[in-house]
């Protein structure tokens, strides 16, 4: 029997210290720091307090609105505004907040920024529970994909305008795929020409799973290859993706309200 979902507390599973930057960084210092240590998120800050978080989603926005990124500072690309959390909400009241607010999650302990918790540390605790979500409700079918010859630019611009993390490269034998993290490792840390073809910086084989996986094995698979996105096969097709927050969601759905408070910052 697993752990009770009323005990997974967020001290026991936030990403501790997080890094902080100046918006005067320069955009290729931050891009080449997140890649050499595998970040997905670093945390704007004047010195004294955060101002918000620079995710892949804000370096992917960048490289489609302005493909010359040599003279950007880390303010030039905006950020993600957060909702402040404590060591002592429960995991399920922090993936509330996180699915409702549709927002990022910073920890404090009083006013002191001592961690950042994302979908991928809630689903480590979730998995410590007995519980096995249905993702019928929480899949995506809406699967978007290019040739494997578009451009690394011009595939940008389709996640840019269809607001998604992943595209598939479908002509890749058992499907690749090219997401915000490739184009932050792959590419802009390579300092790859963005005019090449996007299918040379995807990665593959996807990895797949049946479509009728629950939560905690899709979670499972996630954790064992060090991805965020599954993709789900029926009858040998791909028909869906499911994302780490995706996961998150099944799991604070299968609950009611747990009266979560909260502190938004930023927006």
């Amino acid at each position: 029997m697993g752990i009770k979902i009323g005990n997974l507390l967020v001290a026991n599973y936030t990403t501790p210290y997080p890094i902080s930057v100046s918006p005067q960084v320069p955009f290729a210092d931050a891009v080449d720091f997140m890649a050499e240590r595998g970040f997905g998120n670093l945390i704007i800050s004047d010195g004294t307090f955060p101002k918000g978080i620079l995710t892949e989603r804000e370096i992917l926005r960048t490289v489609a609105l302005s493909k010359d990124t040599s003279d950007l500072k880390v303010g030039d690309m905006g950020f993600q505004p957060y909702v402040k959390i404590t060591l002592d909400h429960t995991i399920l009241d922090a993936a509330k907040i996180m699915i409702s607010k549709k927002t990022r999650l910073l920890v404090f302990d009083d006013d002191k920024l001592v961690g950042i918790i994302t979908a991928s540390d809630m689903l480590r605790a979730f998995r410590k529970t007995s519980i096995a979500p249905s993702l019928e409700d929480v899949v995506s079918s809406n699967i978007i994909k290019c040739e494997y010859s578009v451009t690394i630019l011009d595939a940008v611009k389709i996640l840019h305008e269809k607001r998604v993390g992943s595209v598939i490269i479908d002509e890749i034998k058992d499907y690749g795929i090219f997401t915000e993290r490739d184009l932050l490792v792959y590419v802009l840390a390579n300092n790859a020409d963005l005019d090449g073809p996007v299918g040379g910086y995807s990665s593959s084989p996807l990895i797949v799973a049946d479509f009728k996986i629950k939560g905690n094995e899709a979670a499972s698979v996630m954790a064992a290859h060090n991805i965020k996105r599954l993709g789900l096969i029926k009858e040998g097709k791909l028909v869906g993706i499911v994302t780490a927050r995706d996961i998150v969601d099944a799991y604070q759905n299968t609950y009611q309200i747990s009266n979560p408070w909260s502190e938004q910052i930023g927006g």
